[in-house]
């Protein structure tokens, strides 16, 4: 059976090609370099990175090959991601990122190149049921990555593997070590999806540009001023800059609205009841087995990535889908994925375009 795996460099991606190696699959790894530009300190990391695939993919025994698949990323999933920054709203590339790049151009190219699965190091399970194929969630739930995988289809599942899904993280450090892989104990990849860490701030202000405002509070009242509506999100309290004043109860600041129209940036002492909410909703949802589960169901969902899970009704509108909470939840925010679940089964998600206190 001939498998081609996504191999960033990291731990993750190489245990999972070993693993499959030792399956007896014929193997193959490929390196994609999605982003080219090089970060504030003047350092490209896919150099890195495809260096430790090389010298991983040479001690595992297999091939490795490296694609540039940077316009796609541009156009399909760096350009939403820029285009909901300016519209004020916080979005999730990864999700993007796994639907249209992974398991899209590089789900086509492995089948390309003749290979009957493509393979990934995500923390994640696939169990098949005849035709019918089910995204399940990782044996280590602090590590489970079914959240940003909610945007795939039946048709893109039905030829992923995850090799490492039924593992613990520690199981996968071990696994490498044993082997003396070279990336053994490489710190886990953060930030954005295929950009990494970056100053975050720095980085928008390259390609949008800063519309700095008014900080006021519920009254109206003008407490402070913002560099740009952008640049935060509901429930924020750090990098707010209002610390310290002659007014208020001395508590911490929190978002709690952006005022787009006025462009306003609307704070508020304490955490109080403005950041809790009642419902939510979502203008499309992606159900990966094609369908939902039916057109009102209760079940449990997500809306950021490691949260536990909380108990929902989901109910079908006209325009999408209506989300009501069973308790209130904490800084809901536009442009984050709803993802939901039926016991282990993730059912699929989508954005969140709307809330309700």
């Amino acid at each position: 059976m001939r498998v081609v795996i996504g191999m960033s460099g990291g731990v993750d991606s190489a245990v999972a090609a070993l693993r499959l190696k030792q399956q007896g699959c014929d193997v193959v790894g490929v390196f994609m370099k999605n982003w080219e530009e090089r970060d504030e300190n003047g350092v490209c990391t896919a150099t890195a990175d495809y260096e430790d695939v090389k010298r991983v993919a040479d001690q595992i025994g297999i091939p490795y090959y490296a694609v540039n698949f940077s316009k796609e990323y541009r156009d399909r999933v760096f350009s939403y991601f820029l285009e909901e920054y300016r519209s004020g709203r916080t979005p999730n590339p990864d999700v993007l990122c796994n639907s249209e790049i992974k398991f899209k151009a590089f789900l086509n190219l492995a089948l390309s190149a003749d290979a009957e699965y493509m393979a990934t190091g995500h923390y994640a399970n696939v169990e098949r049921d005849g035709g019918a194929v089910r995204l399940v969630r990782a044996a280590d739930a602090n590590k489970d990555q079914t959240y940003f995988l909610a945007g795939l289809t039946q048709a893109q599942l039905k030829n992923a593997l995850f090799p490492i899904g039924g593992l613990l993280k520690s199981d996968v450090r071990q696994i490498a070590a044993r082997h003396g892989l070279i990336n053994a104990n490489k710190k886990d990849s953060t930030g954005i999806c295929f950009i990494g860490e970056r100053n975050f701030k720095a980085f928008l202000m390259r390609y949008l540009p800063v519309q700095p405002g008014d900080m006021v509070d519920a009254s109206g009242r003008v407490v402070g001023r913002h560099d740009g509506l952008m640049y935060y999100t509901l429930g924020q309290r750090k990098g707010l800059n209002i610390g310290g004043r002659n007014y208020g109860n001395g508590r911490s600041w929190y978002v709690i609205e952006k005022d787009l129209r006025h462009n306003r940036l609307i704070v508020q002492q304490g955490e109080g009841e403005a950041l809790l909410f009642k419902s939510l909703d979502t203008d499309t949802v992606n159900w990966i087995a094609g369908a939902p589960p039916a057109a009102r169901f209760c079940c449990t969902a997500k809306f950021r990535y490691r949260q536990p899970d909380q108990q929902v009704e989901a109910e079908a509108t006209q325009t999408g889908w209506h989300v009501t909470f069973a308790s209130p939840q904490r800084a809901i925010t536009p442009g984050q994925w709803a993802v939901f679940y039926m016991g282990e089964t993730c059912l699929g998600g989508g954005p969140i375009v709307a809330y309700q206190r």
